[in-house]
Order: C-alpha cells, then structure tokens, then sequence
C-alpha cells in the first residue's frame, strides 16, 4: 500500500495507537487537504481506495493485488462517484467508509493476535470515546460539543469575540505557557474547561492547556497550530486567519 513493511501491532494500546494515527490520516485527507484529496480522486482512474497510514499520512492508490491481502481494503471505487453527487455528501460517504474500514482494520489486529472477550470491549471502548471520522468531516462532533457545553455567557461571549473579524491574532489561542502564581493557574484551569471538548478540525483531537490553538474566522473551526503549521509568531501578523479548507475552497463543475 504505502511500499513500507507489514506493520503488525499486537497490543491494546499499540493497535489503538495504529487507529488513531490511520483516523488522523484519513481526516486530514478529508479536511485539511480536502483540494488534494479531490483531484486525485479522478472518476477517470480505475478502482481508488483511500487508506489511512499509521504515519498519520494518508493515500489514494489502487488495492492490494494478493487475495486475501494483508489487511481489510478500505471501500472500493470511491472515484467513481466523485462527480455523480455534492462534494459534501460525497465527502460524508467516504468519510463514513473510512469509519468502516478502520474497525475492520483494528478488529483483524486483534483476532489475529488472540484479543479476548474483555480485550475487544477495551479496544472497543477507547476507539468509541473518540469522534467517528463523518463526524468530524461533517461537523456533527461541534455539534455535539456544543450542545454538551456548559459555559457561563459570559465565557461564550469571549470565546464568540475570539472568533470575530478583525480581532487580534492572540486572542484566537492560549497565551504562551509562562510560570504561572495561584491565581493565574486558577484562570487557565477555566480555560481548560471551557476549550476541553473543542475538537481540532484536522486531526479531531481535543484541546489541551499547553497547546497551541488557532481558530478560522470563515468556518469557526478550532485548529492546533501544529496540525495546520501555523507558529504564534506567525499568528501574531494574521489579522484574519483562514484554514486551508477554507483557502482551498473553489467553485468546481
């Protein structure tokens, strides 16, 4: 698939691990290189299939040849259909065939290395906890956020004001991680709260204290600086940041 070795991980956490960096993968494909993803898709190709890598990359390229191959084969032809019906519904079916195949591939991992009953359900368990990759893609896992939000009006409204046009660069993201005195850390633990089930609309992550974070002012998406290569230096001269689904959305035929 990706010409690298069979990679065949054998525990728990190491095929959750395996899971969580092949959904990266597949939601950046979906997301943040949305434009890329879409030209390669080209209805004029043969049988595509978009794999999720466990170095959090992803591709689209041809099946494997060998039956049965080495691990469960994403949906088949996911080209074909491209042109046939809107983007977004079209990016919601792959992304819920992404959901699909990532299962298959987590499950083949752990009858293949003798997962038990309880084993299944623990992987299970910690796969579940996170957003499936159509929610992600089609912004069901903010709506969830938030209609699980508990923030005060006070703190919605600053958070809103973070988002608005022409507000400053540093407002859209924790300030830099400095020593802090009781009351300070008082203050970030707030904001903790009110950003923790905010999700990175690259990776699908949750927002963390100590991270950078940066939010577009066309789709409101929250980004970790890291997932859309964005530095704080960098956002201190942006005065409206876009994020590259945004910056890459064109009108198409």
């Amino acid at each position: 698939m990706d010409g690298s070795q069979p990679y065949n991980p054998r525990t728990i956490e190491e095929v959750f691990r395996d899971f969580k960096s092949r959904r990266a993968g597949i939601i950046k494909a979906l997301t943040t290189d949305v434009e890329e993803f879409y030209q390669r898709c080209d209805p004029e190709k043969e049988n595509l299939c978009l794999y999720g890598l466990p170095n959090e990359q992803w591709e689209v390229t041809l099946p494997a040849e060998e039956v049965p191959p080495e691990l469960p084969e994403p949906a088949l032809g996911i080209n074909f259909a491209r042109d046939g019906m809107p983007e977004k519904d079209w990016l919601a079916l792959v992304a819920v065939h992404g959901d699909a195949w990532l299962m298959a591939v987590a499950f083949y991992f752990g009858a293949r290395f003798g997962f038990d009953k309880a084993d299944r359900k623990r992987l299970f368990n910690m796969i579940n906890d996170l957003p499936t990759i159509f929610e992600v893609v089609s912004g069901v896992a903010k709506k969830q956020v938030k209609d699980k939000s508990t923030v005060s009006n006070s703190s919605s409204k600053s958070k809103s004001n973070s988002k608005a046009k022409g507000s400053e660069p540093q407002s859209k993201y924790p300030k830099a991680s400095t020593p802090k005195d009781d009351d300070e850390e008082g203050l970030d633990e707030e904001d903790e709260e009110e950003h923790g089930d905010t999700l990175c609309g690259s990776c699908g992550e949750n927002y963390a204290s100590d991270e950078f974070w940066i939010c577009c002012d066309i789709c409101e998406r929250w980004f970790h600086g890291s997932c859309v290569k964005i530095t704080p230096a960098r956002a201190e001269h942006i005065k409206q940041y876009k994020c590259p689904a945004c910056t890459n959305k064109r009108a198409r035929p």
